[in-house]
């Protein structure tokens, strides 16, 4: 099928754009197979983080944290899309609902299982805070889609504020985070922070939009671009209060990504500048059937891999620490443990593949054709409910948090919310 769909792709389409978000996307994955650490030591488990163990290797996140390059594509995408919305006519609430059905259908059945997996390990008596932490790591994935909806939902009106307006509708997003960034460290006003979910993601996100209108021209000017950016980020971690590392928490105190910070946006356009100054031979490249095939078939299925790949490896790591610790007898970060990660990430991807094929139909799936439209209101109340209750779960997971029983609130909003918005069958 995706020989098919590569066949049939119009000349017109960008073919890059699809390549980026998948290689972003396996990028994190990697990320993550390789940061999460488990060392099993006098049969005891002792679950880490690479980054925190091994200071010295937080320069390497510069390159593994590409989330700026997912909503970079996120950007364009949408920008495509509500320029075909808007020449066949179709208003915003038949656009958003079918870019929603598209993000919560797969990210339903993830949580679904962790809540069945969660009652399964309670009546075999896993302890709770077992339960809580294992399904934790596996739902952090979901925090982004939790913010990524947000982003959608205003994808139209940002794009009419970026025709309008230009760059200038960037900076106005960019300093909304700086002045945040100013606030939480000069104000000590840290629950402002928070707000920077919105400012420098949306940031980023208009930077897709510049992509799509070419506003960078020439590869010099794109190269310069990176290259300011890059500045910043050096800047920013060398004198600022930032830390280096772009990924994770390892300082408990401080993160560049919870909440996020305007490091985020520099290095989102270090890369975005220097991945653009490649756009013109990745796309004569990308004309080649097989490689184009590959990253057609990688974007079927995006979501899921995505959305699945952490739980492959704590269920992996979990039955071999109940094997007695087979294969993870090895010291993270020493020699011995990079020498055999090849071979972890090869037996990962061969778990995750036969889910990714199960499961990746959900994704492609699209809203039956004469099924009804819920009002624009309902869908984005619906929708935000849903982001309430994915960035709860991928907060505390399932038996966590500050409140009793909150898993259950959460995941009672993630459905209730899907019901809301029309993206379950009985509630259209």
């Amino acid at each position: 099928m995706a020989s098919q769909m590569a066949a049939q792709t119009p000349q017109e389409r960008n073919r890059y754009v699809d390549f980026l978000r998948s290689v972003s996307i396996l990028v994190v994955i990697v990320g993550h197979w390789l940061i999460a650490t488990a060392w099993v030591v006098d049969g005891e488990i002792d679950v880490g983080h690479l980054l925190a163990d091994r200071p010295q290797l937080h320069w390497v996140t510069w390159l593994f944290q590409v989330m700026p390059i997912f909503f970079i594509v996120g950007g364009y995408s949408n920008a495509v899309s509500l320029e075909s919305a808007n020449r066949k006519g179709v208003g915003y609430g038949g656009w958003l609902s079918a870019r929603l059905n598209r993000l919560v259908a797969p990210l339903l059945v993830l949580l679904v299982a962790w809540a069945a997996i969660a009652i399964s390990m309670s009546i075999a008596g896993a302890r709770p805070v077992v339960i809580q932490y294992v399904s934790q790591a596996a739902l952090i994935p979901t925090w982004f889609l939790s913010i990524y909806i947000v982003v959608v939902m205003l994808a139209p009106l940002a794009y009419r504020f970026w025709q309008r307006f230009g760059f200038a509708s960037f900076v106005i997003f960019a300093a909304g985070a700086a002045l945040t960034d100013l606030a939480f460290f000069a104000g000590e006003q840290r629950w402002l922070g928070w707000t920077n979910y919105l400012w420098v993601w949306l940031a980023v996100h208009h930077l897709g939009f510049a992509w799509r209108d070419d506003r960078l021209g020439r590869v010099t000017k794109r190269l310069l671009f990176s290259a300011l950016g890059f500045i910043a980020l050096w800047l920013l971690t060398s004198y600022g209060p930032y830390p280096l590392a772009m990924v994770g928490s390892p300082d408990p105190e401080l993160s560049n990504t919870l909440p996020p910070k305007i490091t985020l946006l520099a290095l989102g356009i270090f890369q975005f500048g220097l991945l653009l100054a490649l756009e013109e031979p990745m796309r004569r490249a990308l004309g080649n059937l097989k490689l184009w095939t590959a990253t057609v078939l990688i974007n079927s299925m995006i979501m899921t891999v995505y959305l699945w790949h952490i739980t492959v490896m704590v269920i992996l790591a979990g039955l071999l620490y109940l094997a007695g610790g087979a294969g993870l007898g090895i010291e993270p970060g020493t020699m011995d443990w990079w020498l055999t990660r090849p071979v972890w990430i090869a037996v990962l991807l061969a778990l995750l593949l036969p889910v990714a094929l199960l499961l990746s139909p959900l994704e492609r799936r699209g809203r039956p054709a004469d099924a009804p439209i819920p009002a624009p209101a309902r869908q984005v109340a619906g929708a935000l409910m849903i982001c309430l209750g994915v960035a709860l779960l991928a907060m505390y997971g399932y038996g966590g948090g500050p409140l009793p029983r909150l898993d259950a609130i959460s995941f009672a909003l993630v459905i209730v919310g899907s019901g809301i918005s029309g993206l379950l069958p009985k509630f259209r």
